[in-house]
């Protein structure tokens, strides 16, 4: 039988809420609780999924062994820390933390317990994303739009970290190559912080992707395009459909066909939680995101912002 984890949601705003929702009823977990500063949202969430809520996450610590934080990325350090200091597993939702020494405190912490630390960076397991993995060969051009309507979540943190963050990962994963070059621009539009940027960032065997991300638009984009020797993929991260096409030879005839890579549709967050307690069992998961790789992703980020920042003139 599959050996059932006791879990915790710290923080059940927008997406924590999805975490609490899927541990509910994710088979092998059994979903203790929820915290939240709101002890009116935390009470709503409880008495939705059945499990104790907690204003104070120390009480909820007290009675698992892995948690959910999606708290601002302000805390993640604060509270992740002593997550993983009391030796609980924690999947930090993305960015890692506000910036690199909180990242490395994280990773510190994790090392000195022995403890799990993986990052939110979802669009790893989005199934399309999971269709295509085996068929990268070595990516040479990406082209990424995230674009969003504005909201009012998660104005702690700039456009880049927000929602640029998730197309750097997913660029850093597939190609595995060391960042070159940065070139940015970004501006504020709604808030002070940057609301559309855009990068063109060269990678160390030359690759190169230009990124765009908003959150001023008038309506949600997710795609990402690449091409690589013979290959052409697009991927609608939102309507998780993908194209493919290759250029192939037989019997010395060259031809471009379509490929039809197989799909399994499903939510991209089920299957991170789902990894995630795996890894917690003991059996990882091919598909993750370690600490150390949310720690790459946010010191892209980081650079990002501060090329955006010399552009301005403010640095």
């Amino acid at each position: 039988m599959m050996k059932e984890v006791k879990v915790g949601v710290i923080g059940v705003g927008s997406l924590g809420q999805h975490h609490a929702r899927i541990y509910s009823e994710l088979e092998g977990a059994l979903l203790v609780g929820v915290a939240d500063t709101d002890k009116d949202r935390a009470d709503a969430v409880g008495a939705k999924l059945g499990c104790r809520s907690f204003s104070d996450y120390s009480e909820l610590l007290e009675e698992v062994e892995a948690v959910s934080l999606a708290v601002p990325t302000e805390r993640h350090a604060e509270i992740g820390t002593e997550v993983l200091r009391r030796r609980i597993h924690v999947l930090i939702e993305k960015p890692i933390a506000s910036d690199l020494a909180e990242a490395d405190q994280l990773l510190e912490m994790s090392k000195r317990t022995q403890t799990i630390l993986q990052v939110g960076h979802t669009e790893r397991f989005n199934p399309v994303v999971k269709s295509i993995r085996s068929y990268v060969t070595r990516p040479q051009f990406f082209e990424a739009h995230r674009l969003g309507v504005f909201v009012t979540r998660s104005l702690d943190i700039d456009v880049v970290l927000d929602l640029m963050i998730h197309d750097l990962d997913l660029v850093l994963w597939l190609t595995g190559q060391p960042i070159g070059e940065i070139r940015a621009v970004g501006i504020p539009v709604l808030t002070p912080r940057v609301d559309i940027a855009n990068v063109r960032i060269e990678f160390g065997d030359g690759c190169v992707a230009n990124l765009t991300a908003s959150r001023v638009s008038k309506e949600r984009v997710r795609k990402l395009r690449f091409f690589q020797p013979h290959d052409y993929i697009s991927l609608d991260l939102q309507q998780q459909s993908v194209e493919m096409f290759s250029l192939v030879e037989t019997e010395g005839e060259r031809r471009i066909i379509e490929r039809k890579p197989t799909l399994e549709e499903g939510e991209p967050l089920w299957y991170e939680l789902e990894a995630f307690l795996s890894a917690v069992r003991g059996n990882p998961s091919p598909v993750s995101c370690s600490g150390e790789e949310g720690r790459r992703s946010l010191d892209a980020a980081l650079q990002v912002l501060q090329k955006i920042q010399v552009r301005q003139g403010g640095g």
